[in-house]
């Protein structure tokens, strides 16, 4: 029965060849819903008319998704396209030769069939964030060659076969996170012999980690990455004979998973830097050298547990976030923190005094002491804080007045001093603070008057003109007097509780100026007088127990009985007022809620309306754009192959790297500040051109003939060459090209070799992973990937198969060879997910034989994601891949600023690249103005004011220098092109005159109308409204004034905070 089975087998799906391969994916498009009018598939035609690629047998290469090698289909990667469909995975049953299946990011449905088991060639099995659901096919373990398995965000619910997983010597990366699967997490971890990435949060996994040491040996030699939090585990942590076989473990994640027991010592865990057992059952002592300068720790996270006993003792140089909250531990507060930026130590059973933070270093960012046994008061002479952004001590026994120090903090944002016995007056500099969002005093002894007025006249206009607060709550204190008409003077609030204190008089009609107010409680006071028009955005209002008269305004009628009594006796209710349950506050917020729909859909109607009475001028305006649009990237290109000695020699036409500005001129933008005013029409034709030819000039696929001279004579005058025209490369699979379309390539260029001069010089390598010679670097094949200013940069393949990305350094642009070699030895250091490494650098006899090693990336830049001309090449990004790339760059920068030291300083699209499936960013460029001299620093800094991204205070510098502060705007103005798909170069024709992209967002956002500069393709989503409001007042802090103008660690927080 079996042989008979194979048989059938083999009819059905046998052969390999092309035709069959194709005949497959025409079975597998049939489980794709709208695939006949489905854009990304148009390319996928039937084998007997001329679009199939060729025709007849011939492999489907033009088929969007498809990878061809050898007359066979190797590859099928449809990620992130948005598509739907039941599919029948059993359909690519038959396809023998497929290595790479990816089909992440999309809507696909469907059950992974026992047939998975034929595909023997498999390598890359990717069907992340996707409904798939069912049971995983125990044949999943004939997968002999898969390396890597993402099956994660689906709807998977089955246990998880084990049997035969130990077979799968190659599986390198398995990642279940995010499904309801269930089984043996101990068991699984027994089976997966060398896996280094291993992924299996949120699911239902049971077991025990807790095992022998045989069932862990062969795991613990190569894992790297362990996350089990969120599921049910039993039995404890690692036994202290298992620690020591976790041998390169560099994060490990067991929060919230039910593990309980002793955590014994992890000396030995020298590579360890994210170490979460946050939501557990765990007790005893902590590890005592957990936080000692022994361990090379980042991230520590034990938070709601058990562990008891005194404080440990903080001496970690790395150690960058702590967070203890929640057990029981005691004693008084560290004496030193070291270098982290976020300390939680809240809800524990520490006493003593606040006088000991004198000792903690300034750096920190984040103090969290709530829920303490905390007395006394806070030192008035603390000043070091100066990047403190939260402070929380609420819930402590503190005493005395609030010190005026905490008012000198230029970054607080976050204070909650609630819930203590603090008293006096409130400071005035909270009122009128310009950076603090968040003030909670509730629940203590203040008295006098609320502060919104300061009581210098001058200092009140001088603070009042940009208060930052959004939430006030003063309640429960012993506040009298009114409540001045200058509460309009907070324009951003949001939340403001008053409740139980002693104030009196009317409420100010000036409070109906805070058209972003949501939530009012001024009850249990002695309010009189009328109840003024509320915000029309008012979702709960409490004004009971007050002495208020008059009829109720229409604002507020919508609130329940509740909100109004008891109190008010002479309050007058219109008819039909609802009259819901005076003690149900929730009705308030109902009723409120459903009020506001009602608006909500006559504002969806004029929108509507709108859009309808301007869809014939927008249709008008994308013919023109798409037109001309193609033009951007040149008619033909080439790819020529030549060896890094070849380049030295000169073959290459090298002098051309090195011409005088007047005959390589780099392409840049107009700006605002150029006084070049361009209608919308010159807009489409000339920025989007500028911006493209510079991804062209970086990364080498530009047309000479459409190089654009720039408009500024600053960097007319030192500008480099950008008269490459060399396409990069297209990645083999399952990689995507960094610019694929056939309209840009010709045959291969041959170049002759004209001597065998070599790379004589000294090769000092930054990293002991790769290792090679001189000689192995000059034999390189290389191909030319683009030119910028300071450079050329190549691709080499070395006959070890290791590709790198050689940077050729401009003559004159470095210093001298000690500060050359000294600074980049620092720089080389750098390790981040989102960084591209350094290998090693070459500096050669010569002048001009200066050259910076790293990995090739395959990839494409985020510059072609937003800009590029033809929407089908390069997949519409979504409101969440939007989110997430800027995440992963705010850590990536937050890594450089707060961990290395070190500004990016030449941070723009064309410097981003996203990478694999998830569209992962990594920078490259980043840190040359460290070794560059100042002439090149200058010159780096022209060419990003001339494209957008230069910060407003390096323009006006006598010496404009990189900085923290300059790469936040940069950041900033990323993000505005991410939110609205225009270049930071454009200039927007409107109602007022042109204005360049960020003077343009700021004033639609000044105007209420910061949604109509989102781009059209998502501005419609159901998504997108919050998650895309949220990314744009972010960014907009980003481009405040440099004093204003957030660090990295905060603008990362507040990205973090974002749920899609």
């Amino acid at each position: 029965m079996a042989v008979l089975q194979v048989l059938v087998f083999l009819l059905l799906f046998g052969g390999g060849a092309a035709g069959d391969d194709v005949s497959s994916l025409l079975e597998f498009k049939k489980g794709i819903s709208d695939r006949d009018q489905s854009p990304v598939l148009g390319s996928w035609s039937p084998p007997d008319t001329p679009d199939a690629g060729g025709g007849g047998d011939a492999c489907p290469a033009g088929w969007r998704g498809v990878v061809c090698d050898g007359g066979a289909v190797v590859g099928l990667t449809l990620d992130g396209l948005g598509l739907a469909g039941e599919l029948k995975l059993t359909t690519l049953a038959g396809m023998r030769a497929l290595q790479n299946l990816s089909l992440a990011g999309n809507a696909f449905s469907g059950r992974l069939p026992p047939a998975i088991g034929y595909l023997s060639s498999l390598r890359h099995l990717d069907l992340s964030g996707n409904r798939f659901y069912g049971p995983i096919p125990g044949r999943l373990a004939d997968l002999a060659g898969l390396v890597h398995l993402n099956l994660s965000c689906n709807n998977f619910s089955s246990g998880f076969p084990t049997d035969g997983i130990r077979e799968l010597q190659n599986l390198r990366r398995v990642d279940l996170r995010s499904n309801s699967f269930w089984g043996n997490a101990g068991d699984l971890l027994t089976e997966l012999r060398n896996a280094e990435y291993v992924d299996l949060s949120d699911n239902l996994f049971t077991g025990a980690v807790d095992l022998e040491l045989d069932s862990l040996t062969s795991i613990g030699n190569t894992a790297r990455y362990m996350n089990l939090s969120h599921n049910k585990l039993n039995g404890g942590f690692f036994r202290n004979e298992t620690v020591g076989a976790f041998k390169n473990l560099e994060v490990l994640d067991l929060s919230n998973t039910g593990i309980a027991g002793m955590v014994p010592r992890l000396d030995s865990w020298f590579s360890l830097s994210v170490f979460k057992l946050a939501g557990n059952g765990l007790f005893g002592m902590m590890p005592e050298t957990l936080l000692h300068s022994s361990m090379r720790l980042v991230e520590v996270d034990l938070s709601r547990n058990g562990f008891s006993g005194p404080m440990p003792v903080v001496n970690s140089t790395t150690l960058k976030m702590l967070n203890l909250s929640s057990n029981m531990l005691t004693g008084s507060l560290p004496s030193t923190v070291g270098k982290c930026t976020s300390v939680d130590l809240s809800g524990n059973l520490l006493t003593g005094e606040l006088a000991i933070l004198r000792s903690w270093d300034g750096i920190v960012e984040g103090i969290d002491l709530s829920s303490n046994k905390l007395e006394g008061s806070y030192p008035n002479d603390v000043s070091q804080f100066q990047n403190l952004v939260s402070l929380k001590l609420r819930n402590n026994s503190l005493s005395g007045s609030v010190p005026s120090v905490l008012g000198t903090y230029q970054k607080l944002s976050f204070l909650d001093l609630s819930l203590n016995a603090l008293g006096g007056p409130v400071l005035p500099v909270f009122i009128l603070s310009p950076t603090l969002t968040v003030l909670n005093l509730s629940g203590n002894n203040f008295s006098g008057v609320i502060p919104f007025q300061s009581p210098h006249s001058t200092e009140s206009i001088m603070l009042s003109s940009q208060p930052a607060l959004k939430i006030v709550d003063l309640s429960s204190n012993s506040l009298s007097g009114q409540l001045p008409p200058e509460i309009s003077n907070l324009q951003r609030l949001e939340s403001l509780s008053l409740a139980m204190n002693e104030l009196s008089g009317e409420i100010p009609d000036e409070i109906n100026k805070l058209q972003g107010l949501e939530y009012v409680d001024l009850s249990h006071n002695h309010f009189t007088g009328r109840i003024p028009d509320m915000p029309p955005g008012l979702k709960m209002f409490n004004v009971s127990y007050n002495d208020l008269r008059g009829t109720l305004p229409k604002s507020v009628e919508k609130f329940p009985l509740s909100c109004f009594k008891p109190g008010n006796d002479f309050l007058i209710f219109p008819d039909g007022l609802p009259t819901g349950n005076i003690n149900d506050p929730g009705v308030a917020q109902s009723q409120a809620s459903q009020g506001h729909g009602h608006k909500a859909g006559v504002k969806v109607a004029l929108i509507v309306g709108c859009i309808g009475a301007a869809l014939l001028v927008i249709f008008i305006a994308l013919a023109i754009y798409v037109v001309r649009s193609q033009e951007l990237c040149g008619r033909n290109g080439f790819r020529g192959q030549l060896t890094i000695r070849d380049l030295k020699v000169g073959k290459l036409s090298r002098p051309n790297l090195f011409k005088t500005p007047k005959d390589n001129v780099m392409p840049t933008k107009t700006s605002f500040s150029n006084d070049h005013l361009l209608t919308s029409a010159a807009r489409s034709m000339s920025a989007q051109k500028e911006l493209l030819a510079e991804a062209a000039v970086e990364y080498g696929y530009t047309d000479p003939k459409e190089a654009v001279e720039s408009t500024s004579s600053g960097v007319a005058g030192t500008s480099a060459a950008v008269s490459a025209r060399e396409s990069s490369p297209r990645s083999a699979l399952p990689s995507s090209p960094h610019f694929a379309d056939s309209r840009f390539h010709e045959e291969p260029v041959t170049f002759e070799v004209y001597s065998p001069d070599r790379l004589v010089g000294e090769l000092i390598f930054l990293d002991s992973n790769l290792v090679f010679t001189a000689e192995d670097l000059s034999r390189a094949p290389a191909e030319v990937l683009g030119r910028s200013s300071h450079g050329t940069t190549y691709k080499a393949a070395l006959q070890s198969g290791h590709v790198l990305t050689v940077k050729w350094l401009r003559v004159g642009l470095v210093k001298h060879k000690k500060e050359f070699t000294r600074e980049i030895k620092r720089i080389g250091t750098i390790r981040h997910p989102n960084i591209v490494s350094w290998r090693a650098f070459y500096w050669g006899p010569k002048e001009q034989e200066r050259l910076i090693i790293s990995d090739y990336v395959n990839g494409d830049s985020l510059a072609l994601y937003l800009y590029e001309s033809t929407p089908r090449r390069y997949s519409r990004l979504s409101v969440c891949q939007r989110l997430k790339i800027a995440i992963d760059l705010a850590r990536c920068l937050q890594f450089l600023h707060h961990e290395k030291g070190l500004p990016h300083g030449n941070l723009k699209p064309t410097n981003i690249f996203l990478t694999g499936p998830d569209l992962s960013p990594k920078l490259v460029d980043y840190c040359l103005h460290r070794f560059t001299t100042s002439s090149g620093i200058a010159e780096q800094i022209l060419n990003l004011g001339a494209l957008g991204y230069r910060a407003p205070e390096l323009a006006t510098a006598a010496k404009p220098t990189p900085s923290f502060k300059a790469d936040v705007y940069a950041f900033g103005v990323i993000v505005l092109e991410m939110l609205t798909r225009k270049s930071a170069g454009d200039i927007i024709s409107g109602q007022s005159g042109a204005v360049d992209l960020t003077d343009w967002v700021q004033m639609c956002n000044r105007e209420g109308r910061g949604t109509d500069c989102f781009d059209r393709d998502i501005a419609g989503l159901e998504e997108s409204p919050r998650v895309m409001d949220e990314l744009l007042a972010i960014s907009l802090r980003c481009i405040l004034p440099v004093n204003e103008r957030p660090n990295m660690k905060t603008v990362c927080d507040d990205l973090c905070s974002i749920t899609a």
